[in-house]
């Protein structure tokens, strides 16, 4: 087969009076099903429970947007038995047939685009360019995934020998389990999700509880693409009983999760524990949390940097692994820089995500909970410059908060909030900035803002992240484009969206015939 070359998908901003419209109509469209009734998908059958999961909006709490099974015990083993009968034939389908598979799937979710972005506008919080942006990733995820499985289906070089045929191939690992969060709850579960089965796996995904309907959408389109029944099998569930059932069962050959920094290191524990019948280590895949730096040094475009910052640490309420959580500036421009940052952070809009606000609201009541007890933390640990509250209505909206004179070793400084909250570090030169920038535990993003070429050259070197930007935002790594996963406590850098991840799904076996 000859796909098209891959390109990101172009991330629609609603600016034209014809994508306005569209949006205005798939929010009302999709608005008339909420409430309905989605059933787990193990081995291509409809499983319904007693026990359900119901899905709110968080801009309005008392809205119901849908209601799931809820798997148990039963219901894993079942998924598991289901994956491992579908992996009998699905790792022996040609590589071309697997990836056509996915291609359509990847074009079947571009016509339901509008449709899939209101779904997370209601059901997660998302303004409209955030939800955009989430489906459009998905897209990217499929398509990139689809097309680089290719490259595998002749295997690997292998040096010639005397009297000898030697070859090296790809084969797939078997089934394993999928746990994602809920913050980008359409992208990354699609692309942790196809990732393994585009190279001849077998998946259980269990997706967050927060959002059940949007992922449910994702096994509408699987199927509709006619992915045979098993390949994939849909088990909402609670993290700590299905989710820990699945990542210690014997059965379970890799476990691939994105989520926080405890529950990563949980995982990890029990997954290197071997289980009675188990045989094989099992692979983990880790993306966790971050404290992500910007620095801003005396030659930096303070207006870009300012703009950059607010873009970085309010994008989607803060809610990202990714998004800017310390701003590190160097004494001389200290002022002028905060005076931008502050008037432009005056100027959000916080309220409904359907109204196409700024900033919607945090994900859940637990989410506003830990958000407000740090923004209590933090008027402990530095001087309240902007912020600080909740807002009115019902639903969780939090206003975009600012400290200063924040320590480097505040708890504000160095814990994941995963809310609209920045900390500003004032440091007194580049060589200070740099080392408070890699004064924490985790390693995933981070910026520097500066027109000296030697220190962009040497943050390229010791800044130690595994996704770094110069002179723009610190958030939206395109799949293809730039590669995600980060160092240290932020996981296990398997690099999502790169040239290399699709590996982490496949062992080589070589094989050797004397003539």
């Amino acid at each position: 087969m000859t796909p098209e070359p891959y390109r990101p998908e172009p991330i629609e901003t609603f600016q034209s009076p014809e994508a306005f419209e569209a949006m205005r109509k798939a929010l009302t469209e999709v608005r008339a099903q909420f409430g309905r009734h989605y059933p787990l998908i193990i081995g291509g059958e409809k499983v319904h429970t007693q026990e359900t999961i119901t899905s709110t909006n968080p801009s309005n709490p008392t809205e119901v947007i849908g209601v799931s099974a809820r798997a148990g015990i039963a219901e894993a083993d079942a998924a598991l038995d289901a994956a491992w009968r579908a992996f009998k034939s699905w790792r022996d389908w040609s590589q071309e047939h697997r990836s056509r598979v996915l291609l359509k799937a990847a074009q079947i979710m571009k016509r339901r685009q509008r449709e899939l972005e209101a779904w997370l506008v209601y059901e997660i919080g998302k303004n409209w360019v955030e939800a955009a942006a989430d489906v459009a990733e998905a897209i990217d995820f499929i398509r990139y995934y689809a097309i680089s499985a290719l490259k595998y289906k002749d295997g690997a070089p292998v040096l010639p020998y005397p009297g000898e045929d030697n070859e090296a191939f790809y084969i797939p690992l078997g089934v394993g389990v999928v746990i994602a969060p809920w913050n980008f709850p359409l992208a990354i579960l699609t692309g942790m999700t196809v990732a393994p089965i585009a190279v001849g796996n077998c998946v259980v995904s269990k997706p967050a509880e927060d959002t059940v309907v949007i992922a449910a959408k994702l096994f509408e389109i699987l199927e509709e693409a006619g992915l045979p029944a098993g390949v994939a099998n849909f088990l909402p569930g609670s993290g700590s009983e299905v989710g820990a059932y699945l990542v210690q069962h014997p059965r379970t050959r890799f476990i691939n999760f994105t989520g926080s920094l405890e529950v990563g290191l949980r995982i990890n524990e029990s997954a290197a524990r071997l289980s009675p019948g188990q045989v094989w280590l099992k692979r983990v895949f880790l993306e966790l949390g971050g404290k992500d730096g910007l620095i801003v040094d005396e030659t930096a475009d303070l207006a870009a940097a300012a703009q950059a910052t607010v873009q970085s640490a309010f994008g989607f309420q803060g809610q990202k692994c990714s998004a800017a959580s310390r701003l590190i500036v160097v004494d001389g421009v200290h002022d002028l820089l905060m005076e931008q940052i502050l008037h432009r952070t005056e100027g959000l809009i916080v309220g409904p995500a359907e109204e196409n606000p700024d900033m919607g609201p945090v994900a859940s009541a637990q989410q506003e909970k830990t958000v407000l007890s740090y923004i209590e933390i933090g008027q402990q640990e530095g001087r309240l410059a902007l912020g600080g509250r909740r807002l009115e209505g019902s639903g969780f909206f939090i206003s975009p908060t600012v400290f200063e004179k924040v320590s480097p070793d505040a708890r504000i400084a160095q814990e994941e909030i995963f809310g609209p909250v920045l900390s500003v570090i004032r440091v007194p030169d580049f060589d200070t900035a740099l080392e408070v920038a890699n004064g924490t535990r985790f390693g995933l993003t981070g910026g520097v803002f500066s027109r000296k070429r030697e220190r962009l050259e040497r943050a390229r070197r010791e800044f130690h992240v595994g996704n770094l930007y110069f002179n723009r935002k610190i958030t939206g790594a395109l799949v293809g484009v730039q590669p995600f996963g980060g160092f240290n406590l932020s996981g296990t850098d398997t690099k999502a969206g790169g040239p290399d991840y699709l590996l982490n799904f496949l062992q080589m076996k070589s094989v050797t015939e004397r003539f």
